[in-house]
């Protein structure tokens, strides 16, 4: 006998059970199997519940079963989610329609033996509901907010002028906080020099503050190994090391004075955590988030900007600094070329310098920048 794929029909169906309503049983069985699989896979918790959500949503939607559901209550439920006061992003319809067809292909799977389940008690068997011809097309590489942007290197200063004089501001006013905003203040700072996402920061230990061999007079702050980078599917986190870059380098004192300094006032103990709260706990990515919106909010920046956007604006500045385009791209830790170039945004100044130094190669120095 051959081996039975974790999800299967009759693994989660109850034996020699009459349900006198076999409808919800089944497809409670159903999506507890497609659980069992995804878990199989080493997919995560974060990732498989969002999808069962989705497909309990759908199942509301149209008050029937997915052996019931046709194309047209698909293209319906997209339509709906469109509508209102909060309509869905075009990505966002995309992964609910991959979802939901990532459910109907475990369905439609004769190794998991739910059609043949279907039409014995329904008469009725599941089939696609998305298809070429009702699908959102994948027509561009970037599909996200296009108010997502680079900083600029004065609001990069204001920030972090914003965050400094929180600590002054908390201290003149007598209430307690002044150690936090200390901490925040250096979180951000570290966020940007090392184009960290939020969780990475979170993540960091004091000992993942590494020397570079390469770079001696740096100290033990010439790089920062991430141990917990953002992982596929399935996959466990990437690593990756961040190297402290020269025009960075004022964040070692940042990070000097927060290890030496500061952190030990807060009396973590043997707390392994870089960053801790004032219970001796590790911050959380939630905080990190809330001290760059209460930092942006006091320098008067766009609401549109996000903690992300620290991560956007090293990538930029790391290429108007000339650093070559692989090393941007194995400091941000991404897989494929394209996706650093999604995150830059270089500035007019440093694309009128490429396109000064490119005319005076072709041309010499008699060309003339001016009308």
């Amino acid at each position: 006998m051959g081996s039975v794929a974790p999800g299967s029909a009759h693994l989660v169906l109850a034996r020699n059970v009459v349900h006198l309503d076999p409808a919800p049983a089944v497809f409670k069985a159903m999506v507890e199997g497609w659980a069992r699989q995804q878990s199989a896979r080493f997919l995560k918790s974060k990732t498989i519940d969002p999808r069962l959500r989705i497909i309990h949503r759908l199942e509301e939607f149209t008050g029937q079963y997915p052996w019931q559901w046709t194309p047209a209550d698909g293209e319906a439920f997209i339509s709906h989610l469109r509508g209102g006061s909060k309509p869905i992003q075009m990505s966002t319809a995309r992964s609910y329609e991959v979802t939901i067809s990532l459910f109907m292909e475990y369905l439609l799977d004769a190794r998991y033996g739910w059609v043949q389940a279907c039409s014995e008690r329904f008469e009725e068997t599941p089939q696609e509901v998305f298809h070429e011809g009702n699908s959102v097309l994948h027509t561009v590489e970037y599909e996200g907010d296009p108010r997502r942007r680079p900083l600029t290197y004065d609001e990069i200063q204001a920030l972090f002028d914003a965050a400094d004089a929180r600590v002054s501001k908390i201290r003149g006013q007598g209430r307690k906080g002044a150690l936090c905003a200390l901490r925040d203040a250096a979180v951000l700072k570290t966020v940007y020099a090392y184009g960290v996402r939020r969780t990475e920061a979170s993540r960091l230990d004091l000992s993942d503050l590494r020397r570079n061999h390469k770079a001696a007079k740096f100290g033990s702050f010439g790089s920062v190994m991430v141990r917990f980078g953002k992982s596929t599917k399935g996959s466990p986190p990437k690593r990756r090391t961040v190297l402290t870059v020269p025009e960075m380098d004022w964040v070692i004192d940042v990070l000097k004075d927060w290890r030496d300094e500061i952190r030990p006032q807060f009396s973590p103990g043997r707390h392994p955590a870089l960053w801790v709260t004032e219970r001796a706990g590790r911050l959380s990515p939630r905080s990190i988030n809330d001290a760059f919106v209460a930092a942006r909010r006091d320098a008067d920046l766009d609401e549109d900007l996000d903690l992300h956007c620290l991560r956007h604006s090293n990538i930029t500045h790391l290429t108007e600094f000339g650093y070559p385009a692989r090393f941007v791209q194995e400091q941000a830790g991404h897989s494929h070329a394209s996706t650093t170039a999604i995150y830059m945004g270089v500035s007019n100044e440093y694309r009128n310098k490429l396109l000064e130094k490119s005319m005076r190669n072709r041309l010499g120095d008699d060309w003339d920048v001016t009308p």
